[in-house]
Formats: structure tokens, sequence, C-alpha cells
């Protein structure tokens, strides 16, 4: 009776939902039911509202609390010390004897939101006793005052809490491993079980901006999330508002589910500009300025675009009026200056109230979205031909950002200092979305090259997480005072080879580790990461939550093979010049929903290592040669500087290797005695190496090798 009225008390405070209850009549005789831990109230939820008889294993400092001594008779109860080996063998011995035992794997409640450590006994004890896993999920619980989350979230007495039940596992080790290497293994088992029930408990079926209305309702709508440049912080309340205002403007002109081009600078203008879109189902196709009218053009005949919505301020500061004058040729221009003066003060007071409560929002805004519906459109960085139209649904989108969400912790104490142009998979994803949709700030700067003053920015603003690529970690590094980034938490490191001395820089300069990590437009664009729990040098971590893999053999390649991944993040399709209007879904030689990445890599214990592009090798006399080793040869040897190696083909040997390198006063001379030193073979030595003031870059921090391959046979040639 008790129970029942506790259930009952519980159901009606916090809307408890429970889902998978099904999964319940799965599980075998012995147990071992896994939570993450969020509150005080977690054990209570999981006594209240599963139907199945409960031993809780409770740490044995906390056993001998006063509140735990009071409810002994009406709880079973099992006091576990984690690191006291015989403390679990007793508790082998009790799952021997058959039923459920519950289990907080972390040991202790979160005090950052997301997973803490992970104890490896649980998993060890599951193997001894030959128990099933069940894992479930909390919640809403950590938004209570019961949690550990004051200040760093907003608390509210009555949130609404769910409880997810997931199919019980079987932990499968090798056999042949014994002592600290089988407990390792278990203890990594049993942290992937928990980070994929993690992800698997988020929501991905539904659209972003039902998850930007969510967001407010749970952070605040006087959160500030939003903020550039000009000073002028937006928090939910404005940033929904304003997209309202926008996106019934930008509806009068434009269709429902149309794709609509977007023209605009690292600043909130863009940011509203994206959700005035998604409020009124229109696909933003984001366009890469840095293009040039050509690229532009392009791009907006791949896309089928009719308009494009630009700024003439953007346009006149970026020197971009022959740019648009290219584009206006096929598609129709607004000006947001222009769209600003139509919004009369009428229309701001009308929405005003409607732009404060959901279903008034829903009402007005009535177009149906569904969660694999076309959120964006991303074009590839075109250094091989005609762009690429990358078509990202709703669902991919979310579910990449859980996935990242699942491996680190973010609150809304956090400052991302976006510096990325939201026209790059990685800068819309890091640097906009996944910071709205989890309540923390972000501060856009519109360019990432002004080196020395995005470390001030970064002073300034406090700033807790910065996303960057190699080039502009390394320019950052070098001109940053090494105090610049003292608030800083997160660094992340994607769209090219973080080299060594670049990681070594951030660590010694200022203490602070770089999380380096690998991705595609196609994945939305996190593939693998490392993270404070799981972090290797020299590899880009391990694949995100919810992705499979399988590799392809490379004909001459004696390490790695070529990746292929399948997962909720992974792109609805393309669109090509060759398919106009047609929508090519992935597909590779394991099948439809694959993504041939093109990336050849080798996993070891989880993580993976880049060996090179498909297309970065070199074939010297038979041999595979990659591009990508030859340039960390040449960083090995003249490690201030950058390099980048080239193949063309030759008469005798097939192909041979050039590079292009910042590096002052180089010898082939010198790197070939160096090489042979490190113990690279011969054939790794570029026949030539030319020297540039700068490498060409792409505007999304990429190499933009077309250029760097037309600088090189401009000087070969002459």
């Amino acid at each position: 009776m008790l129970k029942k009225w506790i259930r009952w008390c519980l159901s009606k405070l916090y809307q408890v939902e429970i889902k998978g209850d099904e999964h319940l009549d799965e599980v075998g005789e012995r147990v071992i039911v896994v939570a993450n831990h969020s509150s005080f109230l977690d054990a209570v939820l999981l006594w209240a509202f599963l139907p199945i008889e409960l031993t809780f294993a409770i740490n044995t400092q906390i056993h001998k609390q006063w509140y735990v001594r009071l409810i002994k008779g009406m709880v079973h109860m099992f006091a576990l010390d984690p690191v006291n080996p015989l403390s679990l063998r007793s508790l082998v011995r009790r799952l021997s004897e058959g039923g459920a035992v519950v289990i907080f794997p972390e040991g202790r409640i979160t005090v950052t939101g997301a997973l803490m450590k992970i104890y490896q006994g649980p998993g060890l004890v599951a193997l001894k006793a030959d128990a099933q896993i069940l894992p479930v999920a909390i919640a809403g619980a950590m938004y209570t005052p019961f949690s550990r989350m004051r200040g760093k979230v907003r608390l509210r007495w009555f949130p609404r809490i769910s409880l997810t039940i997931f199919p019980p596992k079987q932990l499968e080790c090798d056999e042949a491993i014994r002592g600290r290497a089988r407990r390792e293994q278990a203890g990594k088992l049993l942290s992937d079980i928990m980070i994929e029930t993690v992800f698997d408990a988020g929501n991905h079926d539904t659209t972003l901006f039902q998850r930007l209305l969510d967001a407010r309702q749970t952070h605040g709508g006087g959160q500030i999330v939003v903020e550039d440049i000009l000073r002028q912080p937006l928090n939910y309340n404005d940033l929904i508002l304003r997209s309202l205002l926008l996106g019934e403007k930008l509806s009068q002109s434009t269709q429902a589910h149309e794709r609509v081009g977007v023209l605009l600078p690292n600043m909130a203008s863009c940011v509203v500009t994206f959700w005035a879109l998604q409020a009124y189902a229109r696909v933003p196709a984001m366009l890469n300025f840095t293009a040039g009218g050509a690229g532009l053009v392009a791009a907006a005949e791949v896309g089928q675009l009719k308009t494009v919505i630009t700024a003439r301020l953007f346009v006149e500061k970026a020197k971009l009026d022959d740019a648009v004058a290219a584009l206006s040729g096929v598609v129709r221009i607004i000006y947001l200056e222009d769209l600003a003066k139509e919004i009369g003060l009428t229309q701001k007071i009308a929405t005003l109230p409607i732009s404060r409560i959901d279903a008034l929002i829903k009402k007005k805004v009535s177009i149906q979205v569904k969660f694999d519906d076309a959120a964006v459109v991303l074009f590839t960085s075109g250094t091989e031909g005609l762009p690429k139209g990358v078509v990202l649904s709703h669902r991919n989108l979310l579910s990449n950002i859980q996935q990242v969400a699942a491996r680190f912790d973010f609150t809304s104490k956090d400052v991302v200092l976006s510096t990325l142009p939201l026209f790059h998979s990685f800068g819309l994803t890091g640097c906009c979305l996944l910071p709205v949709l989890n309540g923390v700030k972000s501060f856009y700067y519109p360019t990432p090259l002004h080196y020395r003053v995005i470390p001030e920015v970064a002073y300034d603003i406090n700033a807790t997480v910065i996303f960057g690529t190699n080039t502009f970690l390394a320019g950052y590094g070098r001109v940053a005072h090494p105090y610049d980034f003292y608030s800083v938490r997160f660094v992340f490191a994607g769209a090219e080879k973080l080299q060594p001395e670049v990681r070594k820089l951030w660590e010694e300069k200022f203490g602070i580790r770089v999380f380096e990590g690998y991705g595609a437009t196609e994945c939305s664009p996190v593939v693998a990461c490392n993270s404070p729990m799981d972090y290797r040098a020299g590899t880009v971590g391990r694949l995100m939550p919810g992705m499979e893999y399988q590799f392809e053999p490379v004909p001459g390649l004696d390490s790695g093979q070529r990746l292929h991944v399948k997962g909720p993040n992974v792109m609805n399709g393309y669109l090509l010049a060759d398919h106009p209007g047609e929508l090519v879904p992935p597909h590779s030689v394991f099948g439809r929903g694959w993504y041939d990445t093109g990336d050849i890599v080798t996993i070891t214990d989880g993580f993976v290592s880049i060996e090179g592009r498909a297309k970065r090798f070199a074939k010297i006399g038979g041999e595979m040669i990659s591009l990508a080793a030859v340039e960390a040869m040449c960083a090995g040897c003249w490690p201030e500087a950058e390099h980048v190696a080239m193949n063309f083909p030759d008469e005798r040997k097939g192909e041979f290797i050039v590079v292009l390198t910042t590096a002052t006063e180089v010898k082939r001379a010198q790197l070939s005695s160096w090489a042979r030193e490190q113990g690279y073979a011969e054939l790794q030595i570029p026949k030539s190496l030319l020297t540039a003031s700068a490498i060409p870059l792409l505007g999304s921090g990429k190499v933009d090798y077309q250029a760097v391959k037309r600088e090189i046979e401009s000087r070969w040639q002459s």
C-alpha cells in the first residue's frame, strides 16, 4: 500500500512517464539494474515504478546514514564497497541466488549533468554471476532540488520525469582474458552500455524548432543563448520572438519545405534567420560566402534555390558585390535590412504574447513537419569538381547533438566561443545547434582568422568551450597570452588532423587538453571524438554511440582499411548536379544507408586512427604511400611550419610527391637525412619541396587542395 501511495504521489507531482516496460518480460532469473544517478529521487523512482522485487546495492558509508536505517524494513538493501573485492564477491553470491539488484555504476550523484566515472565492479559482478544487465535511463530528475546541479541548471520543484527501460543485455568478455585486463574490459563494456542508454533515451524523433521550444521550457526564457560582437545578447524569449517575426515575413515570399539560401556571417542575424526558416518549415541552405561568385551559383543550381537571404552591410564589408551580382542572375536576393523595415510595431506587439506560449506558437505555425524531413542543406567544400548538397534531417542533427552530449557535460554556465562559419557542419552543429538546444550561451565572432583578437575575446567573455581546426588552434596558440584561455574547459579540434606540436603547445602553454575528433558533413558531422573518459592522443577517439561501422579492404595497403559507417546521424542524401531535383540516399558496397567515408583508418581498443584519405595516397613503384604520413614526416622535421603533400603522375614510377611548406629554409637532403634517422621509407621522401608564405585554406579552415595543386603546378612548370 505504501509503494502504491508513493507511486501515485510521484505520478501526480512529476507526471512520471514509463517507457519500454515491455522489456521487463525479457528479464531472466538474475539481473543487475543499472541507471544513471541524477538525484536523490532515483532510487525511490526505481523502487516505486519498476514492477519487480528489487534489492538496492548501497555504498557502505551511505548505508550507515540514519535515513537509510529508517527504511530498511521496507526496502531490500545490500551494503557494497565498490573497491573492495570481498564486497563484490558477496554481491556475486547474492545474485547467484536469483533476483534483481539495483546498482548505480557511477557510485555518486552526478555534479556535471552527464555521466560520471563508471566503476568496473558492477560489470565484473555481472560476468561472474552470469547476470543480465537491465539499463534504465532517468531523465528530468536532475532539474529538481534533490539533485546536485544547483547553480548549473535551472532547478524547479516539479519537472517532468521519465524512466526509459531498455532490453536486458549480457556482457560478453574474452574468456582468455583474466585479472586486471578482464576487469577493465568488463568496465569498458558497462561504460559503453551506459553511454548508449543515455543516448538512446534522448528524443531524436522531433523537430529542431520543437526542441528549441523544449529547451526554453527546460532552461527558462530568460537564459541568454546568443551574443555577438555587437553585444546585444538574446535569451530564449528574444530568439523565438525574432524568429517568428522574421519567419512570417519570409513565409510570404517562399513556400513550405522550400530550400532557401542563407548568405550571412557568423553573427546573431544568421542564427535568427536559421531559426526563422525552421519555425515556418523552410529548409535553410547554408551558402559558403568564401566560394566566390561561380561557387555560389553552382551551389544555388545544385540546391535548386529560388531565394537567397543576405544583408547589404555584410555584402559591403565582405566585398561580395560581384559574387552577389552573379548570384542574382539565378535567384531572388532578399536583404534583411528591407525585411526589418517591414516589421512594424503593431506586428511586434501582436506577436509578443504568442511567442511566450508554445500552444499559441504551434497554432500560428501550423505547417506539419516530420522528424525525417530535411532540416538543412550544407554544401561540401568543392575541393573536387562541383559542390554536392548534403541534406540533413531533423533526426540526423538531433541524434548527433545527443551523441556528443552523451560523452560531454554541457551546462547553462558554459560559454561557447563560436568562430567557425555556420555554413560548415562543424560550426553549425558544434557552435550553434548544440549550445542553444542545451541552454548554453554562444558568442559569435565573424571570422576564425583573427589570431590575435580571438584569444582576447575568449578572455573577455570567459569562454569555456572552443571549437577549431588544427590551423586555427595553432594560430591562436602561438600569439595568445598564457592566461587568455584560463576559463576554458573543452577545446575540440576537427576538420583536419591535429598535429602533435599543436596538441603539445596547448598542453604546455595553457594546460588544456585538446579533444580531437573526426567527422563528415554527411554525418551531421561528428563520427568519433576523444572525451574525458575515453582519451588517447594521436587518435580521433571512439565512435559516437548508436553508430555501426564496417571495413572495406584496400589493395596495396598494409595498414588500415576504408571506413563505412551507418547510424541515425547519417544524412538523408545528396543533391547532385547530374541528378537535378532528386535526393540520392547514402549507399555503399555494404548497402543502402551506409556512408563511405573515403578514409583509411584503423581501430584499436575502440579508438579510431586516421591513416589518410583514400584519394590522398600516392602509388609509387607499386607501393601505396600516404600523403598524410608524408606531411607528418615533414612536420617532424620542421615542426613550426605547415605542410601539404600532393601527388602527380610520373611516367617512370607511376607518381611522385611534391610538398608545399611554409618553412622558410628547406632542403630535401635535410629531410632525407632526418627521415632515415626516424625510420621512414625512402619512397615517402618527396621529390621536391616548395616554400610558400601561407597554405591556401577554404572558409571552413580545411586545406584548399585545388588551390595547392594549382600553385604547385604553376611553379613546377615555370
